[in-house]
């Protein structure tokens, strides 16, 4: 299964593309869109789209995987963070592809054990379980990456159970 994970944030947004499934991983690429801050914000989401569609289309994803937003007292942060989910939710549906949510929580659980953990103990572990040479940086990539990673981790299992499922009630 190949996953394209989007740490979505209109300054910075994190994508990481993984090939996997339950117990194995292997990096295909990754990289961070930055927009420049002082533009006006519908140029920004312009340039997200031209950016998300060219991926999209480099690296032909089975499922887009997107950290869900979360309630934050910054609601200008948040508000931000909903625009970049969303202009990833409309490339992704033009082109058919499914689009599933992972709460940090989950995302942290997947790939270091524990829902607590914090951005160091993501990305080393990220860095371990792809069998990187080096940490991704910034951290934004690094979270596109384990949520791909969780994706393909959990999301595969989850497929599989229901395919199995649907095949008893056949």
């Amino acid at each position: 299964m190949r996953v394209l994970g989007v740490d979505p944030g209109l300054t910075r947004c994190g994508l990481g593309v993984v090939d996997g499934r339950p117990g194995r991983a292997a990096m295909v690429a990754v990289g961070v869109v930055r927009t420049p801050g002082d533009a006006d914000p519908g140029e920004r989401l312009l340039y997200l789209e031209r950016e998300i569609e060219a991926w999209l289309t480099r690296y032909a994803p089975d499922v887009v995987a997107v950290e869900r937003v979360f309630a934050d007292v910054n609601v200008r942060s948040v508000m931000t963070t909903a625009h970049a989910t969303a202009v990833t939710l409309l490339a992704a549906a033009r082109r058919g592809t499914p689009v599933v949510f992972h709460t940090p929580t989950e995302v942290k659980a997947a790939v270091t054990g524990s829902g607590r953990a914090d951005k160091a103990q993501v990305t080393a572990m990220v860095t371990r379980i792809l069998g990187l040479s080096s940490a991704p940086r910034p951290a934004d990539a690094a979270d596109a990456l384990a949520l791909a990673v969780c994706h393909a981790w959990r999301g595969a299992q989850t497929s599989r159970l229901a395919a199995l499922a649907e095949g008893t009630r056949s």
